[in-house]
C-alpha cells in the first residue's frame, strides 16, 4: 500500500494554486494545512467548502491603492 503523506499532497496542491489553477482538498487536516500554508504564503484564495471537503480558488492579486 502505498501512502501518501498530508504535506506532500499540501505542497502539490500548493503549486497548483501559485500557477492559478484550483485544488480540492477533502481530508480535514489536509484542509488545515492549505489554509495555514495560503496564510503563511498571503495568497488570494475563495474557499468553497462544503461536506465532503473544500475547493481552494485563486482569485487575482489584489492592486494597491
Amino acid at each position: 500500500m502505498y501512502v501518501i503523506h498530508q504535506q506532500q499532497l499540501r505542497d502539490e496542491k500548493m503549486t497548483r494554486l501559485k500557477e492559478g489553477k484550483s485544488a480540492y482538498a477533502e481530508s480535514a487536516e489536509l484542509i488545515r494545512l492549505m489554509q495555514r500554508a495560503i496564510q503563511r504564503e498571503e495568497l488570494y484564495v475563495h474557499y468553497d467548502q462544503a461536506n465532503t471537503g473544500c475547493w481552494f480558488i485563486p482569485l487575482p492579486a489584489r492592486k494597491s491603492s
